[in-house]
C-alpha cells in the first residue's frame, strides 16, 4: 500500500485545492456526479492518490465519543429520503498515517445516495492508545456512540456497519462481537475487508507488514492475541458480506473467504474503487444496499 510518502504529497495546497472544488462542486452540481465524473476520465482500479483528488462536503456534525483527539466521529446527514445509516469505519493499515479524511468523498456521496453516514476514526497503531486491543475497543465505543444521537432522526431500523480494509476487519469483528454492542445491525458488509489477521500479517506488502505492528508483534510470538483478533473464532454476524477486487493488489481475494460470510466479487476493481464514488464498485455497493436493507 502506498505508505507515507503519498501522505506527504497530500500538500496543503492540495488541500486547498479540494476545498475549492467542494464549493464549485456544492454550487453546480452534486458531489456523486463530479466523482463519477472523474471515475469515467480514470478508469477502473484507481489509486489512493486520485481517491485523495475527490471533492467532498465536510460532515455535518463532528461528534466525541471519548477524550482522545481521534475519539469522534463524522456525521453526514442523508440528503433526500433516509434510506438507512451507514456506521463507517476507514481503512488505513491500521497506521496513525491514514486518518478518516481520505473516506471523506466516500461518506460524501453515500449521502447524496440518501444515506446518513456516521463514520469512526479512532487511534490507530503509533497513536498512544492505538493498536491492539485500544483501536478495536474506540470502535466498539464509536459503533455504540450512535444511540446517543437520537436528536438526528437517523434511519436506525435501516442499519448498516460497514468498513474498508484494515477498517473491514474492524467492522466484521465488531458484528461477530455482537454483545460489546448496544446496537444490532441489518447488515455488515466488508469492502476488500482483511478477514483473517493472522494469514494477512504473514505477508510481505507494506499493509502486510503493518498488521504485525498492528498486533504489537508476529502470530507465532502473540498466537493469543491473534485469535481475539479473528472474527470466525466468534461466529460472523448474521448477513455479512464480503465484496472484493479481482485487480486488489493489497488484500487477496482469499480474505473474502470467511465461514458464514457471503462473498461478492466485482470483476476489474481494485483496492480503493469501493471508497471511490462512480466505479462500478461503488455502484455495487448502492446495488447491495438496495437489495439486503
Amino acid at each position: 500500500m502506498v505508505r507515507v510518502k503519498t501522505l506527504l504529497r497530500y500538500s496543503i495546497g492540495k488541500y486547498i485545492l479540494l476545498c475549492h472544488l467542494s464549493v464549485v462542486v456544492m454550487g453546480r452540481i452534486s458531489l456523486l456526479q463530479a466523482a463519477e465524473e472523474l471515475a469515467l476520465s480514470e478508469g477502473q482500479n484507481v489509486t489512493f492518490e486520485e481517491v485523495l483528488q475527490l471533492p467532498f462536503r465536510s460532515s455535518d456534525y463532528r461528534i466525541h465519543y471519548g477524550d482522545d483527539l481521534s475519539q469522534f466521529g463524522g456525521l453526514w446527514l442523508s440528503e433526500g429520503n433516509n434510506k438507512g445509516t451507514v456506521i463507517f469505519i476507514h481503512g488505513g493499515c491500521w497506521m496513525k498515517e491514514y486518518d478518516i479524511g481520505h473516506s471523506h468523498a466516500f461518506s460524501s456521496a453515500m449521502a447524496s445516495a440518501g444515506y446518513a453516514v456516521w463514520s469512526i476514526e479512532y487511534r490507530r497503531t503509533g497513536d498512544l492508545g492505538g493498536g491492539w486491543p485500544g483501536t478495536f475497543m474506540d470502535v466498539i465505543s464509536g459503533i455504540n456512540k450512535l444511540n446517543d444521537l437520537g436528536e438526528f432522526d437517523l434511519n436506525m431500523e435501516r442499519l448498516v456497519l460497514m468498513g474498508h480494509s484494515a477498517g473491514g476487519h474492524l467492522a466484521i469483528l465488531a458484528g461477530a462481537r455482537s454483545g460489546l454492542l448496544d446496537l444490532k445491525p441489518s447488515l455488515v458488509l466488508g469492502l476488500a475487508a482483511i478477514t483473517d489477521v493472522e494469514t494477512y500479517a504473514r505477508g510481505l506488502n507494506s499493509c502486510q507488514e503493518s498488521a504485525s505492528e498492528f498486533m504489537g508483534g508476529g502470530p507465532d510470538e502473540l498466537s493469543d492475541r491473534y485469535e481475539e483478533a479473528q472474527a470466525v473464532n466468534y461466529g460472523v454476524a448474521p448477513n455479512t458480506i464480503l465484496l472484493f477486487g479481482t485487480k486488489d493488489q493489497i488484500v487477496q481475494s482469499s480474505q473474502a473467504i470467511l465461514p458464514g460470510a457471503r462473498s461478492l466479487r466485482q470483476e476489474g476493481a481494485g483496492h480503493f474503487d469501493w471508497i471511490h464514488p462512480g466505479t462500478d464498485a461503488f455502484s455495487r455497493i448502492l446495488a447491495v444496499l438496495l437489495s439486503e436493507l
